[in-house]
């Protein structure tokens, strides 16, 4: 939010709706409560290699979806575990339900005879980040401008 404000303030972008009464003031100025900005030019972002790695981006990344019977998974396994030299990170973490995550403890897939129902991955970094917001609650003036219905 900050960011587009300080947009606004420098004349690079426009706000497009508001919140009806609410303003944000600075020292010298207050402006409507911007919802929707429109860039007036293009700002390039800082190109960012990968997603940053964190439990609630796994469970999106799965759907919530267990790697091993496909039932709801609400927890995190290392695939390869780490007391046999398993790392965190993309590719070794996925979404698990309880009762699988007990059964396979730190064993390895092969000793169990189990095969991954789909093989995870490094999400691309954008692609995390449209999720991420639009797990979020939408706001109504935004679907105007997007394919999402508000939440």
């Amino acid at each position: 939010m900050s960011r587009a404000i300080a947009l606004l303030l420098q004349g690079k972008a426009q706000a497009l709706a508001c919140r009806p009464g609410e303003v944000v003031r600075s020292a010298s100025e207050s402006i409507d409560y911007p919802t929707v900005i429109r860039l007036e030019r293009y700002i390039r972002l800082p190109y960012r290699r990968s997603a940053p790695l964190t439990r609630n981006g796994v469970l999106q990344r799965d759907n919530h979806t267990c790697i091993y019977c496909g039932r709801d998974g609400r927890t995190i396994d290392h695939i390869i575990p780490r007391s046999r030299g398993g790392d965190s990170s993309w590719l070794n973490l996925a979404a698990c339900c309880q009762k699988c995550n007990n059964k396979k403890g730190d064993s390895l897939l092969a000793e169990l005879g189990w095969r991954l129902r789909f093989s995870p991955h490094e999400p691309d970094y954008r692609t995390f980040y449209i999720s991420k917001l639009t797990a979020r609650r939408i706001e109504p003036a935004w679907s105007e401008w997007l394919s999402l219905k508000a939440a």
